[in-house]
């Protein structure tokens, strides 16, 4: 008799652990991308290295300019160069080598990721102000257009951008730079390639 009464309590300690485990797996699979913030970098093609920089919104006349992303990103090692690129990806140049931008002078926010994380994590967490321009992108590239230190990172860890491709799409443009040259890339936003940890990351 005792042992049929202690079933009922059996059964609700097996239903409460029950119930606990499906919580458990019902729980987000992976890690929050963690972005930690660094440097902010005011960059511009219309101005020279050291002349002063004046934030679109402040600027009494805004400088704009048409950025053919087709006559900028070329590969070319030569000592000429405007930027030195080694490699550009079948995916970028079909996605990018058409686009046409309003050029003009840009205030970027970079990141680096704690975590290792996917795009999707990390375009969670930046939200809305995630998105850069290719014109951005060539800015910072002039300034380290031989590999030089600065803002993009030069060692093996990759620099990366959430830029919107000619059809309009958001995609995630990777710059490495590979001893020769820059190493350009580019994914779908929906790609689940864990990006590594210590990634930076670029924003408006």
């Amino acid at each position: 008799m005792r042992g049929l009464a202690l079933n009922p309590c059996l059964v609700l300690i097996l239903a409460l652990w029950g119930f606990s485990a499906s919580a458990d797996e019902n729980k987000p699979n992976g890690s929050s991308a963690s972005l930690a913030p660094s440097a902010r970098i005011e960059c511009s093609l219309k101005r020279k290295p050291g002349e002063p920089f004046d934030p679109p919104s402040t600027s009494a006349i805004p400088q704009t300019d048409a950025f053919v992303a087709g006559e900028h990103f070329k590969e070319d090692i030569a000592p000429t160069a405007p930027v030195k690129i080694s490699w550009l990806g079948a995916t970028f140049v079909r996605r990018f080598a058409v686009k046409v931008e309003t050029a003009d002078d840009a205030s970027l926010q970079a990141y680096l990721l704690k975590n290792p994380s996917n795009a999707a994590e990390i375009i969670g967490e930046l939200g809305t102000r995630g998105e850069s321009k290719l014109a951005d992108i060539w800015c910072l590239l002039k300034l380290q257009a031989n590999g030089e230190s600065g803002a993009l990172q030069t060692n093996s860890t990759p620099n990366i951008f959430f830029v919107r491709d000619g059809a309009g799409d958001l995609a995630v443009i990777d710059a490495l730079w590979g001893g020769a040259g820059w190493e350009i890339g580019a994914s779908p936003v929906g790609s689940q390639q864990a990006w590594t940890r210590g990634t930076r990351i670029f924003s408006r």
